[in-house]
């Protein structure tokens, strides 16, 4: 019988991190990736399609892209999320202009949210989390035990 409710997640010095931006912010996105050059570089990036590729072509970095965000992009990196592979979002959301995809990018934040996954939906959020002590160390954060969750429910149904 599973018996802890909580497990531990660490977030390794070298963070995974999830760029995105709806189509009017991807300018703001790209000029903050310049301004936190230095600190992106140490990391592994990855992104939604256009996004990422933006951002690589502009700045130089090195973004993994998956597909576009109306495409399955958001869905993918929410996958990546539950499977570990991404430790922090930066999202540029533009809230004025409807989005066809808004579903995808609710879910998204919802399993961020889940996992206990920082993320920013703001320049000055970005600007904070980018710039914490913690970007640079490893954090442990504890985390729902999902495998008990799915034995408690399996067990209770």
């Amino acid at each position: 019988m599973l018996q802890d409710d909580f497990i531990t997640l660490t977030l390794e010095k070298k963070k995974n991190i999830a760029l995105i931006a709806h189509d009017n912010k991807k300018h703001e996105l790209i000029c903050w990736c310049r301004e936190h050059l230095e600190i992106l570089k140490k990391h592994n990036l990855c992104g939604t399609g256009t996004t990422a590729r933006m951002i690589t072509d502009q700045t130089g970095l090195v973004v993994k892209g998956y597909n576009s965000g109306p495409l399955g992009g958001d869905q993918q990196i929410g996958a990546k999320i539950v499977e570990g592979r991404i430790d922090l979002v930066i999202f540029f959301a533009d809230p004025l202009t409807a989005q066809p995809h808004d579903p995808d990018v609710k879910a998204l934040l919802r399993i961020s949210q889940v996992y206990d996954i920082p993320i920013a939906n703001t320049k000055a959020t970005a600007d904070f989390i980018i710039t914490s002590p913690l970007m640079e160390t490893t954090y442990e954060h504890e985390v729902i035990n999902f495998n008990k969750n799915v034995h408690d429910r399996a067990n209770s149904l």
